[in-house]
């Protein structure tokens, strides 16, 4: 690998570390201001000063934001979570298993919506604005209108409540086969699916498109070669950086973006672990699932950018 492209990953690398410590920076403050005492959460309505005074002192809200701040980094630095408040539970033991199934759920979906995009992308630009192209264009265009939560019931009432194929909870636990977990986890699935299948398709196509109108294809298509061919060929391969960089960015919305869908679905991951201890006012819990979820966004955006840098050969071959 020639220093150019090493320099570039260093500098990916670099920016991305700097971009995770701005966003802890950022998670940290909004947590602190936000309304309400957690002290007060904790011993109730009832509590005497003493007893408020104490327990802040215990917690060390007593103690100036910027040593709270670089206390709770040095933690995450040693792969300590802090321990939640509302149970007193150490919080990477509970984020464990709600992780797992988090990453499941989206491995699964992306299975079935990164090929099936990709594959809706190749047979639109096949049949360019012709039935097939303006269907699948308007099909998805319709699924990406939607809010996740609309989705979600309407799948829930026509394939849990009308034809009972399969259950409207989510419920996951260890003891269960392959089969029942991907049973369990059809709609949530389905549901993310449909999110993200339409932006995929989209980029897919007009990345294609794009290729499409460059004067080696042309040179293809004088010679007489089929016209999938083509499109398979040699315009899908030089069209893979900015299929790659939404791939990824929605594999990021993947696992940022699944809270409604856990919710809806009662599905016991990352998100529906959130939102319970957002409504206990948890806040070592809050910081500490928010900053997974921008690790991982920021990092699988990495990946792409990486990965396009990598696939360009203005980059890979410098002048």
């Amino acid at each position: 690998m020639n220093s150019l492209i090493a320099r570039l990953i260093a500098q990916r690398l670099a920016l991305g570390i700097s971009l995770l410590f701005a966003v802890s920076v950022l998670i940290f403050a909004g947590t602190q201001i936000l309304p309400g005492d957690v002290a007060q959460s904790i011993l109730g309505q009832g509590a005497t000063p003493e007893a408020l005074a104490n327990i802040r002192r215990e917690l060390g809200l007593d103690q100036p934001a910027w040593q709270r701040y670089l206390s709770w980094l040095g933690g995450i630095l040693q792969g300590d979570l802090g321990t939640a408040l509302s149970n007193n539970r150490d919080i990477a033991e509970s984020l464990g298993r709600r992780v797992n199934n988090t990453l499941f759920l989206a491995f699964w979906t992306a299975v079935v919506a990164v090929p099936l995009a990709i594959l809706l992308g190749l047979v639109a630009v096949r049949y360019q604005n012709r039935w097939p192209d303006r269907l699948i264009s308007g099909s998805t265009l319709t699924a990406i209108s939607l809010p996740e939560f609309f989705i979600g019931y309407l799948l829930i009432y026509f394939f849990a409540v009308q034809l009972n194929w399969f259950p409207s909870v989510a419920s996951v636990h260890d003891r269960m086969s392959l089969g029942e977990r991907l049973h369990a986890i059809a709609l949530p699935a389905a549901t993310l699916t449909l999110v993200i299948l339409a932006h995929m398709m989209r980029m897919t196509r007009a990345a294609i498109l794009n290729v499409m109108q460059s004067a080696y294809i042309e040179t293809a298509e004088l010679k007489g070669l089929r016209s999938l061919l083509i499109i398979w060929r040699h315009a899908f391969p030089n069209a893979v950086s900015p299929v790659v960089n939404v791939v990824m960015i929605n594999l990021a919305f993947l696992v940022v973006g699944v809270v409604v869908v856990e919710v809806i679905f009662v599905y016991p991951g990352m998100g529906q672990y959130l939102i319970d201890h957002v409504a206990k006012r948890d806040i070592p819990v809050v910081q500490a699932v928010c900053l997974i979820f921008a690790a991982v966004y920021i990092g699988l955006n990495m990946i792409a950018d990486l990965v396009s840098i990598l696939s360009n050969p203005r980059l890979r071959h410098p002048k």
